[in-house]
């Protein structure tokens, strides 16, 4: 078998048709690992291509590395688990819905629990979920912040009567589960200035007003007024530049986004000259700034 004789083991028998060392193809990713890891979970996917006797019937490449058509970036995190059955994950990873996916294919049900968690948690907190936000509140820390705003909001709720205690507590739910992060607002302005005098200066309104960061983000401060026509359907977790506000206020966003306890952390702004006709000193200046806001 040509792939044992790459590895430098011994040649596989008809009782043990699987080299020791084994080398994968997963989505164009390549991985060698032992053949006891990827027999190490039974009942899995890989339990049961690898203790087959028919080792034909396994999709190969170009080089007889078998082959996975799979996400191979993600399989690093499936291989892992396989080595010793727990699961450890870099720090604000963003891909965990998908990863759970690739771990039911895989047909791993301890990794799909261990991944599910959080995914449910989240999903059942807010309007708007966000499923790999790294933000996510501690189940000790979630329990303590509610029951202080339950406290703290229900004698206000109690009188002013019902409607008012729903509205209220359905402002507490929404405050607990804020999460960190940033948000930026960039704008694009322009006006003519005549020869040696700022009097005859001739300012244009903003035409678009546009917001970058984090979808789940810009929905929660902007709501109705975000215009998403340019990035259609994007994943809460899921980061975009090409948002932009219904509204040409500044102090508008502003606004909205001190209401939902963001702060202006840094600011930056960049501009060009150029003249508005040959015939005339008129020139035209022409600004672009952002903003950029943080919650913590």
């Amino acid at each position: 078998m040509a792939l044992a004789d790459n590895t430098g083991c011994a040649k596989p028998s008809e009782d043990f048709p699987f080299p020791e060392i084994i080398e994968l193809n997963v989505g164009g990713q390549v991985y060698i690992t032992r053949h006891p890891t990827l027999v190490s979970v039974p009942g899995s996917l890989l339990w049961e291509m690898f203790t087959q006797k028919n080792v034909r019937s396994l999709a190969r490449d170009s080089k007889g590395r078998f082959f996975v058509d799979r996400d191979g970036f993600l399989f690093r995190y499936i291989l892992d688990y396989m080595r010793d059955q727990q699961l450890v994950l870099p720090d604000h990873f963003p891909e965990r819905s998908r990863l759970q996916r690739e771990a039911e294919y895989f047909m791993l049900p301890e990794l799909v629990k261990m991944l599910a968690p959080k995914l449910s948690k989240q999903n059942s907190l807010g309007d708007d979920p966000c499923q790999s936000d790294p933000e996510e509140l501690s189940p000790s820390a979630d329990a303590t912040r509610t029951l202080t705003s339950a406290s703290t909001t229900l004698p206000s709720a109690v009188a002013g009567g019902p409607g008012v205690a729903v509205t209220t507590s359905a402002g507490a739910a929404s405050t607990d589960v804020r999460r960190a992060g940033f948000i930026t607002i960039g704008y694009r302005g322009s006006y003519t200035l005549g020869r040696d005098s700022q009097t005859d200066a001739k300012f244009r309104r903003v035409a678009r007003i546009m917001v970058c960061g984090k979808t789940s983000l810009a929905k929660e401060v902007f709501g109705d007024t975000l215009n998403e026509s340019r990035d259609p359907d994007r994943p809460p977790e899921r980061y975009t530049s090409r948002y932009y506000l219904k509204f040409t206020f500044l102090e508008q966003a502003f606004d909205k986004l001190a209401d939902a306890g963001f702060h202006m952390v840094a600011c930056n702004s960049t501009g060009t000259c150029a003249f508005a006709h040959d015939q005339t000193d008129d020139r035209i200046w022409t600004s672009y700034t952002e903003y950029v806001f943080y919650r913590e």
